[in-house]
C-alpha cells in the first residue's frame, strides 16, 4: 500500500511496516524467524510445522512480512541467504510484503504460506517467484520483471492477480489454483511478456485479462473454469501467441474475446462448454490463426460464435459443435480446409444457414459461400463447389428481390431468376441449357413425327403449292377440280382417305424435292444457328388435322432455341452470375 492506502485483504487498519536496516531492527524475533535465521545459509526449505498451508492464526509459524523483506534484500553481514535463496513452507506471514521496485537477486520461494495482506511487487525485479500452494489476498505485480518464472500452482487468491506490462523470462503457471475476484478480471496480465502461460485445472471466479500479451510460447487452460457471467470471461485482443491457445475440455461463464488476436499455432476447444447466451460467446473477429481452428468431441457454444474476418489455416469440427441458428458470423472469415468435418455440400451448406444476416442489419453474405465453393474446389469437391455457388445465387437473388420496392418489378426479377435457375442454375451449370435443348429437341421430334404421320405438313414454297402435283393430290380420284392455267377440269390424284401429304410425296414430280425428316427438321427448327434446310422446304399445314398445333409448337420451338442458345452463351461468359 502507497501512502497508508489499505489494500483489498491487508489486516484493516494494518500501518504499513517499518522497513528494518539491520536485524537488531526486529528484535525480539519470533520464533518462526528465529528458525528461518538457524537455517538461512543451508539453503533447505525451511518447513514451519507441519509445512501445510496454516488454516488459523498460529503465532509458532508467524513471521513478519518486512523481516522477510529484510532477508531477501541481503540481509546482513553473517546472515545472508544462500543462492537459492528465501525458501519457506507452511509460514503465516503478517503484514504487508512490500517489495515494489526492489532489486531481488535470488529466488523467492514462500510455498504453501498464509498472507495476510495483498503482497506488492510493483516494479520489482526477482529472479523467481515461486507462491505455490500459498493463501493470498491477491497479488498486486504490475511491471514485475522475473527472469525465470511465476509460479502460483495449486495456491488459493482472494483477489485480483495484477500483472499487468510485467515481463517474464519463464512461464506464469496457476494449475490447480483458485483464483477469484468478484466483478473484476481474477487474473489481470494486459500487455504481459512471458514464455507460456500455463492454467490447467485453474478455477476463475472472475475474467482473465489477457489484452496485448505475447508469449513466445502457448496459452493453457485446459480443464479450467471461468466464471464471470454477463461480462468478458477470457480477454485477450490483439494477443500475440507464438504457439498455442488450448482451451480444452474448459468451462466458460462469459465472454471469449480474442479480436484481432495472431496465432501462429491452434485454437483448440476440443469438448469446450463456452455460455454466453444471447450475446456474443466466442469473439473471433479479425483473428489471425496460423495452425487449426478446434471445435468437436462434445464442444458447445450458447451463444454467437463470431468469425468476421478471421483467418484460419484449417478447420477441424463437428457437426453437433456448430452454434444454434442465427449464432454463427462467417462473413470474411477464410480458411483453408476441413479436417475431421463434414465435407459435403448439404452438410456445409447447413453450416452456413447458421448465419443470420439480417439479424445484423445486412441481407446476405456472399462471402462465406464463395469461400467455402473456393475450398470445396481445393479440396477436389468440384460438384460440391458447384451446388454452394448455386444455392448463392438463389440466396442473394432472393435478397434482391427483396430491395425492389415496386411489386412488378419484383415479379419480373422472378420469372428472370426461375428462368435462369432451371436453365442454366444462374450461369453455374450452362450446360444445363444444352440438357434442356435436347428435351426440346425430342418434343419436337415427338410433335413434328405426329404431324407427318397425319398429313399435317406441306412444302414450304409458294410455286410447289400452286404446282398440279400439289393441288391435284387435295382431290380424291373419283373427283375433279378445273385447272385455270389449262382451262380443262383435270380427275385427282389421291387415292380414297390418303393424305394430301403422302399422294404429292408418291408423285414422280416430287422425287427431286426433298424428303422431310422429323429428327432433323425439329433441330433444324430449335438452333438458329444451324440450317438444315428442312423448314426451308417443309411447313405444318394448319388447313389439316393437327397441322395448328404442330405450327403453333414451331414457333414455340423456335423461341426457345433462340433463348436457350443465348442463356447457354451467357452461362459459359459468366456474364449471368451474379457479382
Amino acid at each position: 500500500m502507497n501512502g497508508g492506502q489499505i489494500f483489498p485483504g491487508s489486516m484493516e487498519g494494518l500501518p504499513r511496516p517499518t522497513v528494518g536496516v539491520n536485524l537488531d531492527d526486529f528484535r525480539p524475533l519470533l520464533p518462526a524467524e528465529e528458525v528461518v535465521l538457524s537455517r538461512l545459509a543451508s539453503g533447505g526449505l525451511d518447513r514451519l510445522g507441519d509445512g501445510v498451508r496454516p488454516g488459523a492464526d498460529d503465532p509458532e509459524r508467524a513471521i513478519r512480512a518486512s523481516f522477510l523483506r529484510f532477508l531477501m534484500l541481503g540481509g546482513e553481514e553473517g546472515y545472508r541467504p544462500h543462492e537459492k535463496g528465501i525458501r519457506i513452507s507452511g509460514a503465516w506471514i503478517q503484514g504487508v510484503l512490500d517489495l515494489e521496485g526492489c532489486r531481488v537477486s535470488r529466488d523467492i520461494r514462500l510455498k504453501d504460506c498464509r498472507f495476510d495482506a495483498v503482497p506488492i511487487l510493483r516494479s520489482a525485479v526477482i529472479d523467481r517467484l515461486f507462491l505455490d500452494g500459498s493463501s493470498l489476498p491477491g497479488l498486486q505485480a504490475e511491471r514485475l520483471e522475473v527472469r525465470g518464472g511465476l509460479y502460483l500452482r495449486g495456491s488459493h487468491v482472494s483477489g485480483e492477480v495484477r500483472l499487468t506490462d510485467s515481463r517474464l523470462g519463464g512461464n506464469l503457471v496457476c494449475d490447480g489454483a483458485m483464483i477469484q475476484s468478484v466483478g473484476g478480471f481474477a487474473l489481470n496480465a494486459e500487455g504481459l511478456e512471458v514464455r507460456n502461460v500455463f492454467c490447467r485445472d485453474t478455477d476463475f471466479r472472475g475474467g482473465v485479462n489477457m489484452r496485448g500479451t505475447r508469449l513466445e510460447a502457448s496459452f493453457d487452460c485446459a480443464g479450467s473454469t471461468i466464471f464471470r457471467p454477463d461480462g468478458i470471461a477470457i480477454a485477450a485482443d490483439a494477443i500475440h501467441v507464438q504457439g498455442a491457445i488450448l482451451l480444452r475440455s474448459a468451462n466458460v461463464t462469459g465472454e471469449v474475446r480474442l479480436t484481432g488476436a495472431r496465432i501462429a499455432g491452434d485454437l483448440d476447444c476440443t469438448s469446450t462448454v463456452i455460455t454466453n447466451s444471447g450475446r456474443d460467446a466466442v469473439q473471433l473477429s479479425r483473428v489471425v490463426v496460423e495452425g487449426a481452428f478446434f471445435l468437436r468431441r462434445e464442444a458447445r457454444i450458447d451463444g454467437t460464435l463470431a468469425m468476421t474476418g478471421a483467418t484460419v489455416g484449417t478447420l477441424h469440427d463437428e457437426a453437433p459443435c456448430w452454434p444454434k441458428k442465427g449464432e454463427l458470423l462467417l462473413n470474411r472469415c477464410r480458411y483453408g480446409a476441413f479436417i475431421d468435418g463434414p465435407v459435403d455440400a448439404e452438410a456445409r451448406l447447413e453450416w452456413l444457414s447458421r448465419q443470420a444476416p439480417d439479424g445484423r442489419g445486412e441481407e446476405f453474405w456472399p462471402q462465406p459461400y464463395e469461400q467455402l465453393a473456393s475450398v470445396f474446389r481445393d479440396m477436389g469437391h468440384d460438384e460440391d463447389a458447384t451446388t454452394v455457388l448455386i444455392e448463392k445465387e438463389r440466396l442473394q437473388r432472393r435478397a434482391r428481390r427483396r430491395r425492389a420496392r415496386h411489386p412488378l418489378w419484383r415479379a419480373m426479377l422472378a420469372v428472370k431468376d426461375g428462368m435462369l435457375a432451371i436453365t442454366v442454375a444462374y450461369g453455374r451449370q450452362p450446360l444445363l441449357a444444352l440438357v434442356w435443348l435436347a428435351f426440346f429437341w425430342a418434343l419436337g421430334v415427338a410433335v413434328f413425327s405426329f404431324a407427318e404421320r397425319q398429313g399435317a405438313f406441306k412444302p414450304n414454297s409458294a410455286v410447289v403449292l400452286r404446282s398440279p402435283e400439289w393441288t391435284l393430290c387435295g382431290v380424291e380420284q373419283s373427283e375433279q377440280r378445273f385447272l385455270s392455267s389449262t382451262q380443262t377440269a383435270v380427275d385427282g390424284r389421291a387415292e380414297r382417305g390418303q393424305t394430301q401429304f403422302s399422294c404429292f410425296r408418291q408423285q414422280w414430280e416430287a422425287s427431286s424435292y426433298p424428303n422431310i425428316n422429323p429428327w432433323m427438321y425439329s433441330l433444324d427448327v430449335l438452333l438458329p444457328v444451324l440450317e438444315m434446310d428442312q423448314k426451308t422446304f417443309w411447313r405444318p399445314d394448319p388447313s389439316k388435322p393437327s397441322g395448328g398445333s404442330a405450327l403453333s409448337y414451331y414457333y414455340f420451338q423456335s423461341i426457345v432455341g433462340w433463348v436457350l442458345s443465348l442463356l447457354a452463351v451467357a452461362g459459359f461468359s459468366g456474364i449471368v452470375r451474379s457479382r
